[in-house]
């Protein structure tokens, strides 16, 4: 097991790697939602000054 963690000397590089995509694209779904519920917001705020 952990020759297949160590990966040849080169796991700190290769796991880090890992959780560097995970954290980016973790962050960039929240971002995703935080910029979809604005967007809802604003265009209901729109429709309700209309009326």
């Amino acid at each position: 097991m952990s020759d297949y963690l160590s990966m040849g000397g080169h796991g700190l590089y290769i796991w880090g790697s890992y959780a560097m995509c995970a954290l980016v694209m973790a962050v960039e779904a929240m971002l995703v939602l935080q910029r979809q519920r604005r967007a809802r917001h604003a265009a209901k705020a729109a429709i309700d000054e209309e009326n």
